[in-house]
């Protein structure tokens, strides 16, 4: 019996080695390629970390709604029960949501996941597919007909784990282009020496100007409210 889980997580941001926080996970079985009804969902107090408005767009999680649910160091040893000795497998995993797990789990004094259990379907669909517009899970998604009518809305951990176990079985099916050298554990290791998850990527340490923070302020608006400016691009 071949066991693999597929996993997904919503943060308060994207910096894992500074403060940001994992505050929700959801994991998906697949058995001998096939979805099960086993799952693992959790939503996770941040324990203080504010959630900014722009990252609240994206998943809808709201700190007044996680104020009652349980820390990481109650969910942690859960999920790693969930997850066993399998296969671990996530969307750009190695880039975000290992190492970010990896903090979590370094955080609440728990053993990492091996890294030779984990796989990630970013890497997987760049060495087996050619054709998609990018590799994102949506897109993805929409090159193999698989439905994401309940991700319309916003993202969530077990909405995308459900997601990215569709997309996985598909890219079992396919083969790898033929020029390929590296094994995904061999490219694995290059992205484990990346600045992001080694913690030395640069950090800005003066403040921004005026200018700046408004332009910033303009580009979030314009990701939250496109109606409002594609009215005016027509005038």
């Amino acid at each position: 019996m071949e066991r693999i889980v597929c996993f997904d997580i919503e943060t308060t941001g994207l910096d894992y080695n500074n403060s940001d926080r994992c505050i929700e996970i959801g994991a998906v079985e697949i058995i001998d390629n096939k979805i099960t009804n086993n799952t693992f969902h959790a939503y996770i107090n941040p324990e203080g970390k504010i959630i900014p408005p722009e990252v609240y767009m994206v998943h809808k999680i709201s700190n007044a709604f996680l104020e009652d649910k349980p820390k990481m160091s109650e969910v942690a040893p859960k999920f790693l029960e969930f997850v066993g000795d399998s296969q671990i497998v996530a969307h750009n995993g190695f880039d975000f949501d290992f190492p970010f797990m990896d903090k979590e789990l370094e955080r609440v004094h728990l053993n990492c996941i091996p890294r030779d259990k984990r796989l990630d379907s970013l890497v997987i669909a760049r060495n087996r597919v050619f054709g998609p517009k990018n590799y994102t899970l949506d897109s993805l998604a929409d090159w193999f007909g698989v439905s994401r009518a309940a991700r319309a809305d916003a993202h969530g951990a077990l909405i995308d784990s459900i997601l990215l176990a569709n997309v996985f079985l598909e890219l079992q099916k396919t083969e790898p282009f033929p020029d390929i050298s590296e094994t995904i554990n061999e490219q694995h290791e290059k992205f484990l020496q990346t600045p992001k998850i080694g913690g030395t990527f640069p950090r800005r340490t003066f403040p921004i100007t005026d200018a700046e923070q408004q332009e910033h302020e303009l580009f979030l608006d314009k990701i939250q409210n496109p109606e409002k400016y594609e009215k005016e691009e027509k005038k």
